[in-house]
């Protein structure tokens, strides 16, 4: 379900499990999107790496960290992004939520598969949602992108489209559902929005560098 502030995911998850994803319509620092959560959300702070924190167990202000867990009703654990991909996972019983901010660094780093042990259950259990993110026909990189995907696992390649001499164009989200595959993620909705041709809607990094930054935010209810 999507309003002009608000994108509601449409997803496999269980309905104990609330996420609102925000456009650039609001600030994510505001009062409109807090008036939407049960507590005050809490905040990394992202670094484009692969660490995963436990916010129940580590209570800090700003943990240092590109993915969160939680098994504590009313807990919100957030994410922001403006291209990167944002995750949201949580299994069948709504026993555990997790978010996720992937850049292709994150996710090339591992930070999928450490969410996902993190959250300590069966992963065939295990529901994904893949939030607004720059779209394959927009994200192009280089070798060093390439190489880090495709010289580990050489499968990764069907996922970059050649683009120009040294160049391609990357599709994240189908990096992200085939590393979530590979470790018994199959349930996998969402991706299909493009934060770099959709100008009305979302910010964009890429598309410029002073751009604001949309917010991923769930919780058990």
């Amino acid at each position: 379900m999507i309003d002009d502030a608000f994108i509601v995911p449409q997803w496999q998850g269980p309905a104990r499990v609330h996420a609102v994803f925000t456009t650039r319509a609001i600030d994510v620092t505001g009062d409109k999107l807090r008036a939407r959560l049960p507590s005050d959300p809490i905040w990394l702070s992202q670094v484009h790496g692969s660490e995963v924190v436990d916010v129940d167990v580590q209570r800090l202000s700003r943990p240092q960290a590109d993915a969160a867990v939680t098994r504590t009703p009313g807990n919100v654990i957030t994410v922001r992004v403006a291209d990167c991909l944002p995750i949201l996972l949580a299994d069948r019983d709504a026993s555990v939520v997790a978010v996720a901010h992937a850049g292709w660094r994150g996710l090339s780093a591992g930070v999928l598969e450490n969410t996902v042990a993190a959250m300590r259950t069966d992963t065939t259990q295990i529901a994904a949602w893949i939030g607004p993110a720059i779209g394959p026909r927009a994200f192009e990189v280089g070798r060093d992108v390439y190489d880090a995907y495709c010289m580990r696992d050489p499968a990764s390649a069907r996922y970059f489209a050649p683009y120009r001499q040294g160049k391609w164009l990357a599709d994240l989200a189908g990096l992200a559902r085939y590393r979530l595959a590979a470790i018994g993620v199959s349930k996998v909705d969402g991706g299909q929005w493009c934060t770099y041709t959709d100008t009305d809607r979302f910010f964009s990094y890429r598309r410029e560098k002073g751009a604001g930054r949309m917010a991923l935010a769930a919780w058990i209810a």
